[in-house]
């Protein structure tokens, strides 16, 4: 667990909270759109907003701060999503588009946000030159361009978590000058304008522009302030549940007849 007391690592316990509510949140999500019979389209257009930038806020916060191998925590990552792409696939969509489920996305925007870190890191410390700096931006921008085609929430979606791990760091070493506190809160603008062009209408924008926010005075100092969490989840429960909750819908759509294999 993360020092409270330390500037590079802040305390990680709001996570602990971050992973009830990610998951509460993303099943309501999902159980709204392909489960019940009712129009509750207005609950994933709230609640169900949170979930996916609470999981990006997640990924990049144990990614900048709570891992030493970010690209192992990454190819972790990976590995739910490949286990989930079957049941996904299965789910109702307006489009017969192949589109990989989020997982793929948070893992994609993991990895690009580590390289673009780690690429400005050696560039500082000189040990990479300012062509290979360039080339490896080229080469991050492309891969995001072409990703951004194939995975759930797109091109914004890619783009969160490294824009998230920029901000997150700005904050949580912003000191008490004036410039530094200014240099955080521009920091933290990309953030909220991505998060605002991920969603079609007005509430589902606002409930994940809000999200972010609330992420992002945690990484300010907000972060100390929260108590651990009581029941923390199970590790198994966590890597299982996003492929497991897909499962289990294809077999109620399977046996309600709502689904032809």
């Amino acid at each position: 667990m993360a020092n409270a007391s330390s500037p590079l690592r802040p305390s990680s316990h709001w996570t602990g909270w971050g992973q009830w509510l990610a998951l509460i949140t993303m099943t309501v999500d999902h159980l709204t759109r392909y489960v019940l019979p009712w129009d509750l389209s207005w609950a994933g257009s709230s609640i169900g907003r949170i979930a996916f930038p609470l999981f990006a806020a997640m990924v990049a916060w144990h990614g900048l701060f709570n891992t030493r191998n970010p690209l192992r925590y990454s190819r972790r990552i990976l590995i739910i999503g490949l286990v989930a792409q079957v049941p996904y696939m299965l789910m109702p969509r307006a489009s017969d588009a192949l589109i990989l489920n989020v997982c793929f996305t948070l893992a994609s925007g993991l990895a690009l946000g580590t390289l673009v870190r780690q690429g400005w890191q050696h560039y500082q410390q000189q040990t990479l030159g300012f062509g290979w700096l360039l080339l490896g931006a080229a080469v991050g921008v492309t891969l995001w361009y072409l990703l951004g085609f194939w995975v759930e929430y797109g091109h914004n979606g890619l783009l969160l978590i490294p824009l998230l791990m920029f901000a997150m760091h700005a904050l949580s070493q912003a000191g008490p000058h004036f410039q530094s506190r200014l240099w955080a809160g521009l920091a933290a603008f990309p953030v909220l304008w991505i998060a605002g062009q991920m969603n079609a209408s007005d509430m589902a924008k606002s409930f994940t522009v809000a999200t972010c926010l609330v992420v992002l005075i945690l990484a300010a100092g907000a972060a100390r302030r929260i108590a651990p969490v009581q029941l923390a989840m199970p590790r198994r429960l966590w890597l299982a549940w996003y492929p497991g909750h897909f499962m289990l819908i294809a077999l109620w759509l399977l046996l309600s007849g709502q689904l032809a294999i």
